[in-house]
């Protein structure tokens, strides 16, 4: 019997530094995140960031939390409760960090009865820190726990044109009424070194704002190309000039250069440079999360004002809308009925 996990990011199980420490612990040791040596690793997240930033991330969260818990959770479960209505499979839902763990919802599905399994990474692009963790995670758990079981991963689908439509269409019914001089595509950021060490050939992925447009096998995991080529796609669809939009990376650890440009240092520079009417998206999210509610909508907004500009918005990410559901339920009844999965 066929089934359908979808696996996100996570969250903590509550806004206090007592849930978010063990939640970050999870996360930032994660060496597809930070990808150091384990006892640097330790040194780093044990020894100082959990030593203030749980009490900073949980008043972060605390201003973006819902009463029905965490967004990121509940709008993914209510993503996956209504493709579980377009589908005639089980459809669980698992976190790749926190207590609503991977191992939980494959569990939910083997006592459905389900024996091959569609992976979900809800990652649009590839990185190692999102997209492979996922699929590095949930290998680990089905060979330790459920090793009859088949699990079949589906793609990156930053490219793919029924996805593009629908973060398109999903982008310009964010636009209407709002008069805008300047789009900003703001993209979750990563060390360049992950760009380096995902690039199979060794060589091609320079960073050098070239490598990008040469074609390469690279590209299938160079989450710099996907994300420009998102941003291209959607500007083409939407008919956008290449002067009424922009890409930066957002979310940064100090210490090593990440990519860049960087978001924070863009709301300046466009603010400075005239773009009073400023619209943001987040498309590296399909859900809202911390880094869309707090990062881009709140403190985006203060600092863009900061720096002289008058308008700003931000465009909610895609999270439960009817189009988006129809999109990934096609994708698993494709699946299911033929084996076939979307390019």
């Amino acid at each position: 019997m066929k089934g359908v996990l979808l696996v996100n990011l996570g969250s903590p199980d509550s806004p206090t530094a007592k849930d978010v420490k063990p939640y970050l612990d999870e996360f930032l040791m994660d060496e597809r995140v930070i990808d150091v040596p384990v006892l640097l690793r330790n040194l780093l997240v044990r020894g100082i960031i959990l030593q203030t930033r749980p009490k900073k991330s949980a008043k972060a969260y605390a201003k973006i939390w819902w009463d029905e818990g965490s967004p990121l959770i509940v709008l993914s479960e209510r993503f996956a409760e209504k493709v579980r209505q377009h589908t005639k499979m089980p459809v669980a839902l698992g976190m790749r960090y926190g207590t609503m763990t991977i191992k939980n919802a494959l569990q939910e599905l083997k006592d459905m009865g389900v024996d091959e399994v569609l992976l979900v990474p809800l990652y649009p692009h590839y990185a190692m820190s999102s997209y492979e963790t996922v699929v590095v995670k949930t290998m680990e758990v089905k060979e330790e726990s459920f090793p009859e079981m088949n699990i079949t991963t589906l793609p990156a689908f930053y490219r793919n044109e029924e996805y593009i439509k629908v973060l398109s269409e999903s982008i310009a019914d964010g636009l209407k009424g709002f008069d805008y001089d300047h789009i900003l595509f703001s993209y979750h950021g990563i060390p360049e070194r992950h760009i380096r060490k995902s690039d199979p050939t060794k060589f091609h992925c320079k960073i050098d704002g070239s490598c990008c447009s040469v074609n390469s096998v690279a590209h299938n995991t160079c989450y710099r190309h996907q994300v420009y080529d998102t941003t291209e796609m959607v500007k083409a669809y939407l008919g956008l000039s290449e002067e009424q939009v922009s890409t930066s990376f957002q979310s940064r650890l100090a210490g090593d250069p990440w990519l860049k440009p960087y978001t924070d240092f863009e709301f300046e520079r466009l603010a400075k440079e005239g773009k009073k009417r400023l619209a943001v998206i987040t498309p590296a999210f399909v859900s809202d999360c911390l880094e869309t509610l707090e990062e881009i909508a709140m403190e985006g907004k203060e600092q863009f004002e900061e720096a002289g500009g008058e308008d700003y918005k931000h465009i909610a990410c895609l999270n439960d809308s009817e189009a988006w559901v129809a999109v990934m339920a096609k994708w698993a009844n494709e699946w299911q009925a033929k084996g076939v999965l979307p390019v």
